[in-house]
């Protein structure tokens, strides 16, 4: 403890407030001391104009800052302009594109018009085709039973008037016959 008091007594008395005795303008008073050197410092600093170059250099800064804040103006205004053209032509491509949708569904409903407009006409075609073979297929059943008549007939009529004719009486027919064939084919 005593060393304690010793090293805090050593202390106070090595301070400053103790160092500055005697009269003020003296070389022995730290503060006048103090005070040449501020004096000198600041004399040595206006003889070499080191306050007109620290203005300058601030002067300097103060410009650099005020162009990076123009700058920084300028790329702002340019991006809202450019997000502005961006927005603008977003908007036009959205308005593109509905009216593209909008075309889209009008074609797709005009095609499916027109498809049922040609199966409409496929079906009619194709029941007109069908009504066109059954009238080719009646004209040819009733051709078919006529022939299949005649030929009966003619049998039937051979028949008859090979029972009734004699073999002279067959040749004359025959002979008669073959001109009527000839006279009606020239």
């Amino acid at each position: 403890m005593i060393a304690r008091l010793t090293a805090l007594g050593a202390a106070l008395a090595a301070s400053p407030a103790l160092a500055a005795t005697g009269p003020f303008f003296s070389l022995r008073n730290t503060d006048f001391i103090v005070l040449l050197a501020f004096l000198a410092f600041i004399g040595i600093l206006m003889y070499y104009r080191v306050p007109s170059a620290i203005a300058r250099l601030l002067d300097k800064r103060a410009e650099g800052i005020k162009g990076d804040i123009a700058e920084a103006r300028r790329l702002r205004d340019e991006a809202q302009e450019i997000y502005a053209n961006y927005e603008r032509r977003q908007r036009e491509v959205q308005g593109q594109a509905d009216a593209i949708v909008a075309n889209a569904r009008r074609e797709a409903l005009a095609q499916a018009d027109k498809a049922k407009v040609d199966l409409q006409t496929s079906i009619d075609r194709r029941l007109q085709t069908a009504q066109d073979q059954i009238s080719a297929a009646e004209t040819e059943a009733v051709r078919a039973v006529r022939n299949q008549a005649v030929q009966v007939a003619m049998a039937a009529a051979t028949e008859v008037l090979g029972r009734q004719m004699g073999p002279q009486d067959r040749s004359a027919g025959i002979d008669r016959a073959i001109d009527d064939v000839a006279h009606h084919l020239n």
